[in-house]
């Protein structure tokens, strides 16, 4: 069977992740690739070997090329709903990253548009692949923790203490729709829902450490008008109560996870720093917190995992569209909440 043959658009930092999992892939191979950017286009088609006639300008052009099978859309937020409603228009399978728009409008035009021409496509909620998650999920599904009642978790990272950094587009509402919440927060709150459940309502406090940064032309500084940091209550179905910590200043942390799960019957803690991790506690085992080995089956990968839903393979983990929305709706009721200091319902 041949090779998929696939485009990125947008080569920002996380297009390096998303074509190292490609050539990571015995079933697809980076076909061309797409920036708004002539010269980061030109200097990274020199680096991947990518020919000029499958360097885009445009991604409208590589969409309507019949060479291309599917796209991996990469862009920063802003460029999210936009270009997978064309990948939607001219039928084009596509993996998206998160979140999936700006807001729950936008979100919700992309949920129709796929629900009258439905093609084969991925959300990127990359923690879904971690193999500690998955397991985490079969043992909860397995009834090991017995009635869940409580999750609490943490996203930290401690890049944007640093005040020389500058006013780059993750720092502006206009281009990314929130802060450290969307950035971070937006991984939790499907990790939520992929381990236990929806979120029936949320209490949110959110804040700016650093207010002004230097515009990247470096002609004077501008407003952060973002969150730096978000900590958010929740009630979930079934009565279970959650928390979650979200902070880009969190020192000395790089991309540190950490979610605590709390039943009738067991408990389990998912970790990632450097790598995943998983402790279970369970009534009917005496040792109290142990660490166990993931089972190979729970060994997944995040763009191969595309490749097997193309080939007609998936195993059914894979976010869509609707959990993009679902996930839109809870942030966009997060930052009522902090905003208007109050309970609000996401459903």
């Amino acid at each position: 069977m041949e090779k998929l043959r696939i485009g990125v658009i947008g080569l920002g930092g996380i297009a390096n992740y998303h074509i190292w999992g490609i050539k990571q892939s015995p079933d697809a191979e980076l076909w061309a690739i797409c920036d708004v950017n002539e010269q980061a286009l030109a200097e990274r088609g020199e680096s991947l070997g990518i020919p000029m006639e499958r360097r885009f300008l445009r991604h409208e052009d590589m969409l309507q090329n019949g060479e291309v099978d599917a796209v991996m859309i990469g862009t920063p937020n802003f460029n999210h709903f936009a270009v997978a409603r064309d990948a939607m228009r001219f039928g084009k399978p596509f993996a998206l990253e998160k979140p999936i728009a700006m807001n729950m409008r936008e979100a919700l035009v992309l949920r129709e548009e796929l629900q009258k021409s439905p093609i084969p496509h991925m959300v990127c909620f990359t923690y879904r692949y971690k193999s500690a998650a998955r397991y985490a999920r079969q043992l909860i599904a397995e009834g090991k923790l017995g009635r869940i009642h409580h999750i609490y978790s943490q996203y930290l990272q401690g890049w944007a203490i640093d005040e020389k950094l500058p006013l780059v587009w993750r720092f502006s509402k206009e281009l990314s729709g929130s802060g450290a919440l969307g950035d971070l927060g937006s991984h939790i709150l499907d990790l939520h829902r992929f381990l236990v459940g929806e979120t029936e309502k949320v209490m949110a406090h959110a804040d700016t450490i650093i207010r002004e940064r230097e515009l990247i032309s470096g002609n004077g500084r501008g407003e952060v008008d973002v969150d730096d940091f978000c900590h958010v209550l929740g009630r979930m179905e079934g009565g279970i109560s959650s928390s979650m910590q979200i902070s880009r200043f969190a020192f000395g942390r790089g991309n540190y996870q950490r979610i605590e799960i709390y039943g009738s019957t067991g408990s389990l803690v998912y970790n990632l720093e450097e790598s995943d991790s998983l402790q279970v506690n369970f009534a009917d085992e005496e040792g109290g917190f142990q660490d166990v080995a993931v089972p190979e089956s729970c060994i997944a990968e995040q763009m191969q995992s595309f490749f097997n839903l193309l080939r007609g393979r998936g195993d059914g983990l894979d976010a869509t569209i609707e959990d993009g929305y679902i996930n839109q709706r809870t942030l966009d009721a997060i930052i009522e909440s902090f905003t208007e200091e109050r309970w609000v319902s996401t459903v």
